[in-house]
């Protein structure tokens, strides 16, 4: 498995392609260096991270070797009191965690802190291609509870390509951050599945339709890694599900990088990859000011099946660099969108999620506006 670089505790060894898609020394850019962060993230944002539990003293530590009170998360999760109100912060010690974890609807104001995205990990396979459990209910952790915080910890679904349809993360809930994590799939990696979320210095990691679902959500500073699918498979990194013109939903990729696997880079002409396809009628996706390789085909967007929603998708790309980010070859459905500034900035975190009110109190980096 080509992506076992990408989560190897101890060196993080895994490059990609700079914009000219040069494979040589001087284009290789190292995506988590050793310490487990990302290395584009700056130096007070890693001091942040750095901090012990991000420095925070947690309410409850779980930890494998029974250094904690606990040594399984969701024996962890039944300490949150009920309605809760304030922050309840678990950490997660270093080690790797085979359970179906779920925050609950009345789990409220949950924070899960690890030892980095490349070592604490919550790991699942639960998949509808082999094991036919509906997508739903795939997920290795399942977010239902409102405000709900995870820094610094790896998320991932191993069924691999066979398995089809299975979530490493769905989030059901209002006001969640996911920050310096990593989030590892094939199909259906990322379920975004209904309110305000926001993912700030992570990676996401997948095939087909590896974002997808009905929120309000933000991918900001963000790796979208697009792995190797099975032969015939296409892969598109969204696929947006909003069913109601008036719904205010639509995924938004802000200052993100898409590249590819190592493994996926011999077969990107083959199996080609998008930026996604309309699952729904008025499917919205917008990608602005976000550096695209050239792993995306030069059309940019794929459809669902024949003439579905392309009259009716809203689909925007907005001071994108890189060599997948021109235009010229793209699709001219009647739903592709030319945006102004005014209206990408609409679509930025402080507006669109109304992010001032709910985001700097985790503590998370955040950008309100374009830049």
């Amino acid at each position: 498995n080509s992506l076992k670089n990408l989560t190897n505790a101890n060196a993080l060894t895994f490059w990609v392609t700079e914009a000219t898609g040069d494979l040589g020394n001087n284009a290789r850019k190292l995506l988590y260096a050793e310490d487990g962060f990302p290395s584009w993230v700056g130096p007070d944002t890693r001091r942040l991270m750095a901090a012990p539990q991000g420095g925070v003293k947690p309410n409850v530590v779980v930890a494998k070797d029974g250094s904690g009170q606990y040594k399984s998360i969701n024996e962890a999760l039944k300490a949150v009191p009920i309605n809760n109100k304030v922050p309840f912060v678990i950490y997660i010690k270093q080690g790797v965690y085979k359970e179906k974890v779920v925050v609950t609807k009345q789990m409220y104001h949950v924070t899960f802190i690890g030892d980095g995205p490349t070592k604490t990990k919550i790991t699942g396979s639960v998949n509808f291609g082999i094991g036919k459990v509906r997508t739903y209910l795939t997920s290795s952790l399942t977010v239902e509870g409102d405000n709900f915080v995870a820094k610094n910890m790896g998320i991932e679904n191993t069924a691999g390509p066979p398995g089809g349809q299975a979530a490493a993360l769905r989030v059901s809930a209002d006001c969640v951050v996911i920050f310096n994590c990593q989030i590892d799939g094939y199909q259906d990696t990322l379920y975004v599945h209904s309110h305000r979320q926001f993912y700030r210095d992570s990676t996401i990691s997948g095939t087909v339709d590896f974002i997808f679902g009905d929120s309000i959500a933000i991918f900001q500073n963000c790796n979208i890694v697009v792995r190797k699918p099975m032969g015939g498979q296409g892969c598109m990194v969204t696929a947006q599900g909003r069913t109601d013109v008036r719904e205010p939903t639509a995924i938004v990729l802000h200052n993100c990088r898409i590249i590819g696997e190592p493994a996926y880079l011999p077969v990107k002409n083959i199996n080609k990859a998008y930026l996604g396809r309309p699952w729904k009628e008025f499917a919205r996706t917008i990608v602005m000011r976000t550096t695209i390789s050239d792993v995306i085909d030069p059309a940019g967007w794929s459809a669902w099946s024949g003439d579905f929603a392309l009259k009716t998708l809203f689909y925007a790309e907005y001071e994108n660099s890189g060599p997948g980010s021109n235009k010229a070859q793209r699709v001219k459905w009647p739903g592709i969108q030319r945006i102004t500034r005014p209206q990408a900035l609409g679509f930025a975190p402080g507006r669109f999620l109304s992010g001032g009110s709910w985001i700097p109190q985790t503590g998370v980096p955040y950008l309100p506006n374009l830049q």
